[in-house]
């Protein structure tokens, strides 16, 4: 008998088949929802018919890619992970840095728990940038489809990936990266089964294509058969997003942005405030570093509540927040974020300067994410929930609680 795991506060019991949580990486629900509709995801189209677990959760904020995995993974807020954003500025340097080190988390995961009782534990991510954060202290498989042709045992947990999976290195903007991710998981499942996998893939696609277009539906297509035989192989699967992903541009396909920087400028003078946008991370060509919530920071000699108060009534703006209010609002931690914290409307999205965007990577209308806006994901199993489960408000970091303890 193993015993229950304890990690975060959380506790976890040990899992009596294969555990695979997914991270399907700007799913927002309206995706799979549109694929089964459309016939091109039965397996899907079973759990919401009610052969499984089916339930709205919110993701963290700001509604972006590494807070929100770094949350699934420990099973709690970036107030306890410290993991903020992708990209962040460190007043005591003066620097502006990106958020992918193991430094900077302040907790453990709940993947490096269960390797360290005993469990085969093994996490597979798109983009390089998540990997040394996820296998954290990690005694097992950990690798990205974008680096698989550098896979090492010593360094990874495993070789000769290429081989296994039948496929090259996939193009970082694609859908093939996140392909990848799932035939090496299968691949996994069939040979070494771990007992907990983590997988967690690109939103290149969603970045690109609307729900239920052909292009996003064929995508999910590869993800239910992908799930479908996961689900043969026994595992009970758990499959969330880091967040949800909407149109930010006008009726010209023009992307809507308030650069803030420049706003700024113009009010206070050159170089008097600092407008940090925590999207940023080094894949920008299919949002060009644009989303819907930036820090701002100021000195001593700007008032924080008046100049919040004037950039609310910016068209535009959804919330203006001060250090403290998104500190417990929003569940952040203080000592990460700015003096002003803004969050833009659905359809708006927030830059610096307009001279350093390059949007010409942009070959469709600009699709995004980081606000409020984009805060609902889906969190679904393929087993029922077990009676007596209760009600909550349900939370993209509650998917290892929902594998583990509360499906059947």
């Amino acid at each position: 008998m193993h015993p229950n795991i304890t990690v975060n506060g959380r506790t976890y019991r040990w899992m009596q088949r294969p555990l695979v949580v997914v991270c399907l990486d700007g799913s927002q629900f309206e995706y799979i929802s549109a694929a089964v509709a459309a016939g091109r995801a039965p397996f899907l189209g079973r759990i919401l018919a009610g052969q499984g677990t089916c339930l709205l959760a919110d993701c963290v904020m700001p509604s972006f890619t590494n807070p929100n995995n770094l949350s699934i993974v420990t099973g709690t807020p970036p107030a306890v992970h410290g993991i903020s954003g992708n990209y962040f500025y460190d007043p005591a340097t003066g620097e502006e840095v990106m958020m992918n080190d193991p430094r900077y988390l302040k907790v453990g995961t709940i993947l490096a728990a269960f390797a360290d009782a005993g469990a085969k534990v093994a996490v597979i991510t798109a983009k390089d940038k998540l990997r040394k954060l996820l296998g954290h202290k990690l005694k097992g498989i950990c690798f990205s489809s974008e680096k698989a042709d550098q896979v090492t045992l010593a360094e990874n947990g495993i070789e000769h990936i290429l081989e296994r999976v039948g496929m090259p290195v996939p193009p970082v903007y694609s859908a093939q990266l996140s392909e990848f991710i799932f035939v090496a998981g299968i691949k996994l499942m069939e040979r070494e089964r771990p007992d907990i996998m983590y997988l967690s893939t690109t939103d290149y696609i969603q970045h690109k294509a609307a729900p239920g277009t052909p292009i996003a539906n064929d995508f999910y297509a590869m993800i239910d058969k992908s799930l479908a035989r996961l689900d043969e192989l026994g595992a009970t699967i758990v499959l969330t997003a880091d967040h949800g992903m909407n149109a930010k541009h006008n009726t010209h396909g023009e992307p809507n942005v308030i650069y803030l920087q420049d706003t700024l400028d113009s009010w206070l003078g050159a170089a008097k405030a600092r407008v940090i946008l925590p999207i940023t991370d080094p894949y920008v060509v299919h949002h060009g570093a644009l989303g819907s919530y930036a820090l701002v920071y100021l000195p001593a000699s700007v008032d924080p509540q008046a100049l919040g108060r004037r950039i609310a009534a910016l068209p535009g703006i959804q919330k203006v927040l001060s250090r403290a209010e998104a500190a417990s609002q929003l569940e952040l931690p203080p000592d990460r974020i700015g003096d002003l914290i803004i969050i833009s409307l659905q359809d708006t999205t927030l830059g610096t300067s307009r001279s350093r965007h390059d949007l010409s990577g942009l070959d469709v209308p600009l699709r995004s994410h980081g606000g409020l806006s984009e805060q609902q994901v889906p969190l679904l199993a393929n087993r029922p929930l077990k009676s007596g489960a209760g009600e909550r408000r349900w939370r993209n970091f509650d998917a290892f609680d929902l594998g583990l303890n509360l499906v059947a």
